[in-house]
C-alpha cells in the first residue's frame, strides 16, 4: 500500500510498529488514546534495552526527550500544543508522529496561509446539496478540525501564524468550549468535542510580526519551543536517518562516504557562524541552514548522482548542490557564498585535502557558471 503513495502518513508508513506497540500496551491511557504516553514516547524516540521489548523501535525524531515529553503531557491534559522554532527543526514531523502514536490519524490539517478561512477551521457547504435540499448535516462539508473533534482525534494546524488574526481567533472558542455552534440549522446545531480531541499547532519563530497571535489565543495553548540542532552528532543522525529513507523510497543503493557526510555538517556549521558575526541581512544568506536544507542538499546530490552522474555521490556534486540550494538571491547570496568559498573552503581544501579539493572545485565551477 506504501508503494502507491509518494508519501504516506506516519500511521500508515509504520504501522507495523505502531500495531505492536499497542499490542504489548496495557498501561493507562487518556481518553481514548490508541498507545500510553510512554508507548508514545517509545514510538517517537526509539525504544531502550531498559524497555525490555521484543523487538527494536528505531528513533524517528532526534531532539530533547523533554521536548516530547512536555508535548505528550500537553495532549493529555486536553490543552492545545504549539510548536514553535526556526524552520527545518522538525515541528511538523513531531506533531505528524504525535499524531500517528496517539489517534492513528496524522491527516486532518489546516494549512495556515493567508488565504486560509475560518470555513477551514470550521466547516463549509456543499452548495449543490444546499440548493437541492436546503441545509443540513449531510450537506455541510466539515473541517478537518470539526471532524478531529467529532472522532475524539488530534487536529493539526501548521503554521499558525501565517493565518490572519481574525481566522486564528476562531480557534478560541473551541479549544475554550470544545464545541462549534452552527447557526445555519435550526436542529442538531452543535458538534461537541469527544474525548481525546485536542490541537497541535506549529509556528514559525521566524514569521514574529506577521500575525502574531493574541493573549486570549495563546492562553489555549502550551508553548513548546523546538531548539536548533546545534549538536553536530544530533545533525549527522538527523541527515542519516532521512537519507537512508529516501535511498529507500527511491530504491537507490548507494554508500555514502562518511567523510562527505563530515565536509557537508562543516559546511553548514562554517556558514552558520558567518551568518552569526554578520552585520545586517544582506551580509546573511537569505536560507535558515536548517538540517532539513541539509537534507535537501544532500537528496539533490544524490538524485543528480543516480540519474546523470556514475552512480557514486563526489565531492563535486556535493558541493554544486550546496550551491544550487543556498543561492537564492543573486548577486547578494553569491556574493556570500564566493566569499566563503575563497575564505574558508580553499584554506580547508589545502589543510586537510580528501574530499575538500573536490568540494573545492565543484562549488567554485557551481559560482561561477550563476555569476
Amino acid at each position: 500500500m506504501t508503494d502507491e503513495m509518494l508519501r504516506p502518513p506516519a500511521e500508515i508508513k509504520y504501522a507495523d510498529e505502531l500495531d505492536y506497540l499497542e499490542s504489548i500496551d496495557d498501561a493507562p491511557k487518556p481518553f481514548s488514546w490508541r498507545l500510553s504516553p510512554r508507548m508514545v514516547r517509545t514510538f517517537i524516540l526509539g525504544s531502550e534495552r531498559a524497555d525490555g521489548l521484543d523487538r527494536e523501535i528505531p528513533q524517528k525524531w532526534f531532539g530533547d526527550r523533554a521536548f516530547v515529553e512536555r508535548a505528550i503531557v500537553t495532549l493529555a491534559s486536553d490543552r492545545g500544543l504549539l510548536l514553535i522554532g526556526d524552520p527545518g527543526t522538525g515541528k511538523s514531523w513531531l506533531a505528524e508522529l504525535l499524531a500517528a502514536a496517539i489517534c492513528r490519524n496524522s491527516t486532518l490539517v489546516v494549512q495556515g496561509t493567508a488565504g486560509t478561512t475560518e470555513d477551514h477551521i470550521k466547516y463549509s457547504w456543499n452548495i449543490s446539496m444546499v440548493i437541492a435540499k436546503g441545509q443540513s448535516r449531510e450537506s455541510l462539508i466539515p473541517s478537518p478540525i470539526m471532524t478531529a473533534m467529532e472522532q475524539g482525534a488530534i487536529g493539526r494546524f501548521e503554521e499558525l501564524t501565517r493565518a490572519t488574526s481574525d481566522v486564528q481567533d476562531a480557534l478560541i472558542s473551541i479549544l475554550s468550549e470544545k464545541y462549534i455552534s452552527i447557526p445555519e440549522l435550526s436542529g442538531d446545531n452543535t458538534v461537541f468535542a469527544r474525548p481525546g480531541f485536542s490541537v497541535i499547532a506549529t509556528a514559525n519563530s521566524r514569521d514574529r510580526g506577521v500575525n502574531d497571535l493574541s493573549a486570549a489565543l495563546k492562553r489555549r495553548f502550551n508553548f513548546v519551543r523546538i531548539p536548533v540542532v546545534t549538536s553536530k552528532k544530533a545533525e549527522a543522525e538527523i541527515v542519516r536517518f532521512r537519507t537512508a529513507e529516501l535511498l529507500k523510497r527511491h530504491r537507490i543503493e548507494l554508500e555514502i562516504a562518511p567523510s562527505l557526510l563530515e565536509v557537508l555538517l562543516q559546511s553548514f556549521a562554517d556558514l552558520r557562524a558567518a551568518a552569526a558575526s554578520a552585520r545586517s541581512d544582506e551580509e546573511r544568506l537569505e536560507s535558515s541552514l536548517s538540517t532539513a536544507e541539509q537534507i535537501g542538499v544532500l537528496e539533490d546530490a544524490i538524485l543528480h548522482s543516480r540519474f546523470f552522474g556514475d552512480r557514486e555521490l563526489r565531492p563535486e556534486t556535493l558541493a554544486s548542490s550546496l550551491v544550487g540550494t543556498l543561492a537564492r538571491r543573486a548577486p547578494e547570496d553569491l556574493a556570500i557564498l564566493n566569499k566563503f568559498w575563497h575564505g574558508v573552503v580553499e584554506p580547508r581544501s589545502k589543510k586537510e585535502a580528501g574530499p575538500w579539493q573536490g568540494f573545492l572545485e565543484g562549488g567554485r565551477e557551481t559560482l561561477a557558471k550563476l555569476a
